[in-house]
């Protein structure tokens, strides 16, 4: 394990010299990116230069105009080379990131177990059987205890189920049958007297009668003429 260990992190191998961290290596990586991305920007500024002039001299300077085509794809050649190594490099500074991960990660779980393992070896598993059942006894004690102090003392009677539901029934029954007595009974309510006021006859119609006697005089007269 110490050895498979050292060739992972670079111990206990052979030649003795120590090789850059992977710390060291990534910094020097992401410099050499920036300077190449600098020389990319003025790579590219001095193809716009070199296309300007091509232009600017066009059929005028014919010489001047192809010699800056010519320094314009020099330039191209050389951001095309960049790309390429920008590339790799961006490649080989992942790769070496993952392993840097990877590594120190390996170191926390070497850690871990050396931490476990020192843990484990204060333990004796016969000893964490006894305490366990130590535990399950106590616990059961604990529940006897609390079962115990639960039940009512003082009294030290006991009563019958049956006996007490009889007497309970039996109240019961007296209290229904004298509800019953006093619904059979209801007292008699007194009705209301009819009232004595006389109630007044209908009255004669004067009008009328006086109407017939008028008319009677007036037949009388008739049959004397």
């Amino acid at each position: 394990m110490s050895g498979l260990l050292g060739k992972l992190f670079g111990t206990g191998g052979k030649g003795g010299g120590k090789g850059p961290s992977p710390q060291e290596a990534i910094q020097r990586l992401r410099d050499t990116e920036e300077m190449l991305s600098k020389k990319q920007e003025f790579l590219e500024k001095k193809i716009e230069q070199e296309l300007g002039a091509a232009r600017k001299h066009g059929t005028k300077n014919k010489r001047a105009a192809l010699q800056a085509l010519k320094r314009k794809k020099r330039y191209e050649k050389q951001l095309a080379q960049i790309d390429g190594t920008l590339s790799t490099i961006e490649f080989q500074r992942e790769a070496l990131e993952n392993a840097n991960t990877n590594t120190e990660v390996l170191k926390n779980m070497g850690f871990a177990a050396k931490a476990m393992k020192a843990a484990h070896d204060n333990m004796d598993i016969d000893k964490v059987d006894e305490l366990m059942q130590d535990i399950a006894e106590q616990q059961e004690l604990a529940e006897e205890i609390s079962t115990a102090i639960s039940k009512p003392v003082g009294i030290g009677e006991e009563f019958d189920e049956d006996e007490l539901m009889a007497e309970l029934e039996e109240l019961e029954q007296e209290e229904l049958d004298k509800n019953l007595l006093e619904i059979s009974g209801p007292e008699t309510v007194p009705l209301p007297n009819v009232p004595s006021i006389s109630i007044p006859s209908k009255p004669a119609k004067k009008k009328e009668e006086e109407e017939d006697d008028d008319m009677k005089e007036l037949e009388a007269w008739a049959e004397n003429i």
